[in-house]
């Protein structure tokens, strides 16, 4: 197979540049080059035209021979550069006046003869000295004689392409002068995107951190905008892939041993047997939940992980209240019920208050009094109130070291924009308080 090799941007720009460019100036020299050479024709078109018209004249308002009338009237005349102009006799020698040729086209008897035999009367005759564009008129009178006038087209058209040859090379330094600028202009331009490339080559796994300087607001500024937050994606996704298998490897070791001790101890006792199967369910249920709250924390980053809508604050106040009665034996009191409509994700504020209710069950006795309740004024507020020992460090009550429950409190508060925070008087219990905005 034949490998292709890829044309670096940075050039692909500059030669579509030059391109357009070497089109556009090829294109205004072709059209500059054409124009002089219809305006030159058109001169010497005219110009022949009058030498003849005056030879015309003159020979009508003078008379005597055809010769002297001739010689007569090129007396008078003085001829352009590379005109030449010619009385050219059936015989004898050919009269001549001529501007800076140096050709003595009075000695080549076979154009002569060509032109004179020409049964028009201008046209085109070849020379050793280049094309001969001319013109001729019969002198009537005395001899046999033609006035020839006419112009060589080299030298006649030498100034058209010494403009031309100019016109080319100002355009190749004009295209060499584009050539540098386009390339300094594509280098600006992608300089961006060639941050990009670096970036992305630079990027592992294990730093996700570099990030692109951005500054305007064209295409390129707005592709580095999208590869940050692409960046940042991507780093929250392994950042919460990590805190995953941290959270797994941590909270799963213990129940696994439990179990695994238990297992290799076990004897042939049915009854021990029983109580062995026992614990080693309970541990599996309670590696169940474990993994449960763990992927729970994962999807608490995803953007689906609440399901937000308008709420009745009373009947979802009412529907929690329910639900916690239920979760030990403790005087349940609802102290306040908000009232009006919040969009909010119902299940996941009932979870938190749940996770928040649990926590105040175990850390009580049977018949102590757990208060319940909500408000509203810019926020939605619940809380739960205990009358167990209270927190004797804040500071670690959410982290991960204290178990995944009051973590994943934090996580639904967050998800909906909001805040749970604890008021506590160590031996006198502890007030939870999730906010959400309204």
């Amino acid at each position: 197979m034949t490998r292709t090799t890829d044309v670096p941007a940075r050039v692909k720009i500059m030669c579509w540049l030059l391109g357009l460019m070497t089109l556009v100036l090829a294109t205004v020299v072709v059209v500059v080059w054409r124009f002089l050479l219809v305006d030159v024709a058109d001169r010497v078109n005219r110009a022949l035209e009058q030498e003849t018209g005056e030879f015309s004249t003159y020979a009508e308002n003078h008379a005597g021979d055809a010769r002297s009338v001739a010689e007569a009237h090129m007396r008078l005349q003085y001829p352009d550069e590379y005109e030449v102009h010619l009385a050219v006799p059936a015989t004898g020698p050919v009269l001549v006046q001529r501007s800076q040729v140096t050709y003595a086209l009075e000695d080549d008897r076979a154009v002569l003869a060509a032109i004179t035999a020409s049964p028009t009367s201008w046209g085109v005759t070849a020379t050793p000295a280049g094309p001969f564009h001319w013109a001729k008129v019969h002198a009537v009178g005395g001899s046999d004689m033609w006035f020839v006038t006419g112009y060589f087209e080299d030298g006649v058209l030498a100034p058209v392409h010494a403009t031309v040859r100019v016109l080319v090379l100002v355009s190749l330094a004009g295209l060499l002068i584009a050539a540098l600028i386009a390339w300094f202009v594509a280098g600006v331009i992608l300089a961006p995107v060639r941050m990009v490339r670096q970036a992305a080559a630079e990027i592992t796994e294990d730093d996700l951190t570099r990030r692109i300087p951005v500054s305007g607001n064209d295409d390129v500024a707005a592709l580095a905008r999208q590869f940050n937050s692409m960046l940042d994606r991507l780093d929250r996704s392994f950042r919460l892939q990590r805190q995953f298998l941290d959270d797994a490897s941590h909270e799963l070791r213990t129940p696994i041993t439990i179990v695994r001790g238990h297992l290799e101890l076990l004897g042939d006792d049915p009854a021990e047997r029983a109580s062995v199967v026992r614990l080693c369910t309970d541990e599996l249920d309670r590696m169940a939940r474990l993994v449960e709250d763990l992927l729970l924390m994962v999807k608490a980053e995803r953007p689906d992980f609440l399901r937000p809508v308008a709420v009745s604050l009373p009947e979802l106040t009412s529907d929690i209240d329910a639900k916690l009665r239920a979760l030990g034996d403790r005087r349940w009191v609802l102290e306040s019920i908000a009232e009006g409509e919040a969009v909010l994700d119902p299940q996941r504020v009932t979870q938190a208050l749940v996770q928040l209710a649990s926590n105040a069950v175990k850390h009580t006795t049977a018949g102590a009094t757990i208060r319940f309740g909500s408000s509203v004024d810019s926020t939605v507020s619940f809380w739960i109130a205990d009358s167990g020992p209270g927190v004797r460090d804040e500071s670690l009550l959410f982290s991960r070291s204290t178990g995944l429950g009051l973590p994943i409190v934090k996580a639904i508060a967050l998800a909906h924009g909001g805040t749970v925070h604890v008021r506590s008087v160590p031996g006198e219990g502890a007030t939870f308080t999730l906010e959400v905005p309204r």
